[in-house]
């Protein structure tokens, strides 16, 4: 049982039933928006051909797109704290929608960077919300709410890019367009959650809900939130060394296919939907705080090894990196969630967009590094970067021993 003068909202949330309908829902709006982000990194091979990009190159397309994303969400989650929108996901889905029709046609480096600056829009205006709207269906079950929402997203980046292995690998670049018949789906979905999301906010206006602040002083916050970003850091700069380059990795050590690669990619990134699944789950029975040392610190050995494997053992490693980073993220959220509870959305957006930014700083360091180093140099530095996860230790128990 959770300390409740610690680390929760007396909401009536918690009073009532979790809302699966509306969870799952979520969730596959989520599958749906992260997926079309996909598309963005696992068509690198093929833009990276067909333009001549450098590996610096590939990185300020993720730079430029993380960033997008990144920079605007506290500010969208700061805002919708104080005048929730629930039609405005549908908004975001638009952006999505406009920057993939212009990636399937772009015909220069310039125009593919304005395509994912609107796709990194779309995903600024979807996750603040989004996460919100799982707050509220949670019935007081956060952790195992942000696992579900979470699981979607992973699982849509999960798919991309053996969709675009598919789809656009054997066809060409123009086949991205056919992505945009996702998002028209997403919009559906969201108009439904929509109506859910305003009938909630009709049936609470009149209901003040009492909020329980954590009993942390101002400054203990402050710097348990200060290493809940460094464990962001961590991950997601490590992540980045996966998610836009493993496929390169692959092809330049192991010599496969780019179909072979990208198949080895979504086993990493199934890995990591599995993990997200489970993070949330774990952290409302044992404690966010244990689920994050043990996430981002656990994964310390496996990365340390990853760069000496041969191709069998290196998607072993990779799934074994996947399940094991994946678990932090929802006990991260949700644990910063309770800490600041009077700004749900603007601590949500702060942490998907800091791990948007994290990403895509990475992404852009480690295409430099790739260029000048080669690319096998990059997954022997990124392989120390879990060690950071001993800072896990100081962040104060939430939970009642």
């Amino acid at each position: 049982m959770e300390n409740i003068s610690k680390d929760t909202i007396t909401t009536n949330d918690s009073a009532q039933k979790t809302v699966y309908s509306i969870l799952f829902s979520i969730a596959f709006a989520h599958l749906l928006n992260d997926l079309l982000q996909a598309v963005i990194p696992a068509a690198y091979p093929i833009l990276k051909d067909t333009y001549n990009l450098t590996f610096t190159q590939v990185g300020l397309i993720t730079f430029s797109y993380q960033m997008a994303a990144s920079l605007l969400q506290p500010f969208v989650g700061f805002y919708t704290d104080k005048h929730p929108k629930p039609y405005s996901q549908i908004i975001g889905m638009f952006f999505t929608t406009a920057g993939i029709i212009l990636l399937a046609y772009a015909a220069s480096f310039a125009i593919i960077l304005v395509s994912v600056v609107l796709v990194g829009i779309g995903s600024s205006i979807f996750h603040p919300e989004s996460s919100r709207v799982s707050f509220l269906a949670s019935g007081g079950r956060r952790g195992l709410a942000q696992s579900i929402f979470q699981i979607g997203g992973n699982t849509g980046t999960a798919i991309g890019p053996l969709l675009i292995a598919w789809i656009v690998v054997p066809h060409g670049q123009k086949y991205i367009v056919y992505f945009a018949a996702i998002a028209i789906l997403a919009m559906i979905v969201l108009s439904q959650i929509a109506k859910w999301y305003q009938a909630h906010l009709n049936l609470t206006a009149k209901k003040k809900p009492v909020i329980v602040m954590p009993d942390l002083s101002p400054s203990r916050v402050v710097v348990t939130v200060i290493i809940l970003l460094i464990l962001i850091f961590s991950k997601y700069f490590y992540i980045a060394s996966i998610s836009s380059y493993f496929t390169f990795y692959l092809i330049e050590k192991f010599n496969v296919t780019v179909q072979d690669a990208q198949f080895h990619l979504f086993l990493f990134l199934a890995a990591v939907a599995l993990g997200t699944l489970i993070g949330g789950p774990l952290g409302d029975k044992f404690g966010r705080k244990y689920v994050i040392w043990f996430s981002v610190l656990g994964v310390a050995p496996f990365a340390l090894l990853l760069p000496y494997a041969d191709l069998f053992w290196t998607s072993v490693l990779s799934v074994i990196i996947g399940l094991l980073l994946a678990s932090a993220f929802p006990a991260i959220l949700v644990y910063a969630q309770e800490l600041l509870p009077k700004k749900l959305g603007m601590v949500s957006g702060l942490f998907y967009g800091f791990a948007f930014g994290m990403g895509g700083l990475g992404s852009a360091v480690l295409g430099n590094i790739a260029d000048h180093q080669g690319i096998m140099y990059v997954y022997n530095i990124c392989a120390y970067l879990p060690l950071i996860g001993v800072i896990a230790v100081f962040l104060p128990n939430l939970k009642k021993k």
